[in-house]
């Protein structure tokens, strides 16, 4: 694979609403790449031949040798708003900047380069390519169609290991381990590439898939992206059981219920498999959009839930399971019952949240109502970023009485959590500072 280092015009374009560390403080270069080579149709159009493609990946890496932990992150990036984003470095950044990991963000979608319609009803302006909206920086940049975007991810995959070469996005730095991840619609692309890839094929020491659909995402064709909206009408699929790497599924409540229908793939966890499903959140939450809430136009404030503690603790635990060391602890699912349609619903405890489910203070020591279900008619963008609710003053006060006991109920549910092994001691002062005691009377 060829790299050319991406600069001028204005500045690298990937969206991002949330904070996220400050890179040079913390040693690490942020460096945006053109990446050339030739991909097959790995699925979809059958016979189609090769073809040579140039990509843009970011690269976010420790400036010295000397701060790298080993660990590469591919994230494969998330094309439903129209245009790349990177939700899972979002999540995690803290996770990947304080332990010395690179990360890695390809442009593997053709949505990503050419531009495209998004599919959650947030509107980019009129779909454009990268070079129409920046030919200064962009110039060059060529897909050849989501029949190709498996093979493209793989390539980036297998590169990322080959350091050596002068000009190198990851030059000097000794790669041992490489994971991918993604989020969303590219979460329902790694579950297809876990599944069509096969053993022993894929360069990835590890997999981790948040937040995806019942199916996979469909096959890909020549000159043109994949259209989202199929994945809902395809056939559910569990992720395979000849696993000889890691897979490690992180899922919202949205996941498990509304159309994404998650609950109907639910497989036992194995010795290459882990699954958890997170209470108390939603397929996107307040993390992820930050300041930018009030322009979503959603009726109610979105999920606040804890989810980002969930996955910095998810990646750790990925990247010790990819290097031989034990799995990721068991966590139970999400609790559901039969309420006489088509699909369960959740069950709720007194409060109003779920039951079940990897638990975070916020569920444990509750001062809201989280839900990753939205049962009013709203927009799919709202449909996605859940609801928080008020628990009525009276309750809260019947429940813990005074501001004191609030914050003793939450300090022991966030050391629970860290003793069970789903947040890490790293974050507990972080955890702490989410808690709401002002929602109790003095």
């Amino acid at each position: 694979m060829r790299f050319r280092v991406l600069g001028g015009g204005n500045g690298c374009s990937l969206l991002s609403a949330s904070p996220l560390p400050d890179l040079a403080a913390a040693g690490y270069t942020d460096t945006e790449y053109a990446a050339s080579g030739t991909a097959d149709s790995v699925v979809g159009e059958t016979g189609a031949p090769a073809a040579e493609f140039t990509t843009r990946i970011v690269v976010r890496r420790p400036a010295e040798a000397a701060a790298f932990s080993g660990c590469v992150v591919v994230e494969w990036l998330n094309v439903s708003s129209g245009a790349d984003a990177a939700p899972e470095y979002s999540y995690v950044a803290a996770e990947l900047v304080r332990s010395g990991h690179a990360w890695v963000g390809v442009s593997a979608q053709h949505v990503g380069v050419e531009g495209g319609a998004g599919s959650v009803g947030v509107s980019t302006g009129a779909p454009q390519s990268l070079a129409a909206k920046d030919p200064e920086r962009y110039t060059g940049l060529r897909h050849p169609g989501d029949a190709y975007c498996y093979d493209i991810f793989t390539s980036v995959g297998r590169a990322v290991r080959e350091t050596a070469a002068a000009g190198h996005p990851l030059e000097s730095l000794p790669v041992s381990t490489v994971l991918a991840m993604g989020e969303s619609q590219s979460a329902m692309a790694l579950t297809t590439y876990v599944n069509t890839i096969g053993p022993g094929a894929a360069p990835f020491d590890g997999y981790l898939i948040h937040s995806r659909a019942a199916a996979g995402l469909p096959a890909g064709e020549v000159g043109s992206g994949i259209d989202v909206a199929t994945v809902f009408e395809c056939e559910p699929t569990t992720i395979r059981t000849d696993l000889d790497t890691p897979v490690f599924v992180v899922q919202t409540e949205t996941d498990v219920l509304t159309n994404f229908r998650y609950h109907a793939v639910r497989q036992p966890d194995s010795d290459r498999l882990r699954v958890w499903e997170m209470a108390g959140t939603a397929h996107a939450d307040l993390h992820q959009v930050g300041d930018f809430e009030e322009f979503l136009g959603c009726p109610d404030p979105v999920n606040r839930g804890q989810q980002r503690f969930v996955l910095r603790s998810a990646l750790r635990h990925l990247r010790s399971w990819a290097e031989g060391g034990d799995p990721p602890p068991v966590a139970e699912p999400l609790a559901l019952r039969d309420a006489g349609g088509v699909d369960p619903v959740f069950e709720l405890d007194d409060i109003g949240n779920v039951r079940g489910g990897v638990r975070t203070p916020c569920v444990d020591a509750p001062t809201q109502i989280l839900s990753g279900i939205v049962v009013a008619p709203v927009s799919r963008i709202c449909l996605l970023f859940g609801t928080t609710s008020p628990v009525p003053v009276d309750d809260l006060v019947a429940r813990y009485g005074t501001r004191d006991e609030y914050e003793k109920h939450y300090r022991d549910a966030a050391d629970a959590a860290i003793a069970g092994g789903f947040v890490l001691a790293e974050d507990r002062e972080e955890l702490l500072a989410d808690a709401h005691p002002e929602l109790i009377p003095d």
